[in-house]
């Protein structure tokens, strides 16, 4: 995957992600089919799964998103599970296995919100459906709002709630292709950056520790993904807040 084809897939979902009025499991399936119709792999599923509902939030009440947030997730059910299913089954993301209640490969019986918490103990982005988003809002925006008011650049402040993401949990996409306790070595591993973030001045001077870190990973090919991904759905809650 290269930075071109994560903005491609970024061009190609927004439409469909925030479609007016349109329900929670609609948004998902389109920006997926969207995505592979532009880049033909699953370069955002895990982004999508978090921005729909707050997209869907932002309609309501953008002045306390949180609130609306909820307000979206007890509303979902069973068509926004089927249409979201459908959108994992094309994205077919790394590590995907069969359950034996609410598999993705069957016909959804409950909601989407009640499907997700069947993963929750072992998907970090299925636990945001169960805990409004808890890690969004409780973790990753104060992260950024410190960030900002330090007057870093917003890089930094994406950068600084990546790693407090990372050094924080185990990311379950890891944990999922790699096992949990490759997982925890990431996790122990982002400590001391994450800590060395909060103090500099000047982010730049972590810069290639960070990269020697990069690569190392890229080379065991281990990605956190979920961090990532939870990384961007505080950025656009942030954004979401700004617009208003």
């Amino acid at each position: 995957m290269t930075t071109a084809e994560f903005i491609r897939s970024a061009d190609a979902a927004a439409p469909p992600l925030c479609a007016s009025e349109a329900r929670v499991g609609a948004r998902i399936l389109g920006a997926v089919e969207a995505t592979f119709a532009a880049v033909g792999m699953n370069t955002n599923l895990g982004i999508v799964l978090l921005c729909a509902p707050l997209a869907a939030a932002a309609e309501r009440d953008r002045a306390d998103l949180r609130a609306a947030l909820t307000d979206v997730l007890n509303a979902l059910d069973r068509e926004d599970a089927e249409h979201a299913f459908r959108a994992i089954r094309v994205a077919s993301p790394g590590g995907l296995g069969r359950s034996e209640r609410h598999d993705v490969f069957a016909t959804p019986t409950v909601s989407l919100r009640d499907a997700m918490a069947q993963a929750a103990d072992r998907d970090r982005i299925a636990r945001q459906y169960v805990c409004d988003f808890a890690d969004v809002f409780e973790l990753g925006e104060p992260l950024l709002a410190a960030t900002l008011a330090r007057g870093l650049e917003p890089k930094w402040a994406a950068l600084a709630v990546f790693l407090g993401f990372l050094a924080s949990f185990p990311d379950t996409h890891v944990a999922r292709k790699r096992g949990v306790v490759r997982a925890e070595e990431v996790r122990r591993a982002a400590i001391p950056l994450h800590e060395r973030l909060q103090r500099l001045d000047q982010p730049a001077e972590l810069l290639p520790d960070l990269l020697r870190w990069d690569a190392a990973l890229k080379r065991q090919a281990v990605n956190p993904g979920t961090s990532a991904d939870l990384t961007v759905a505080t950025l656009f809650a942030h954004r979401l807040r700004k617009s208003r």
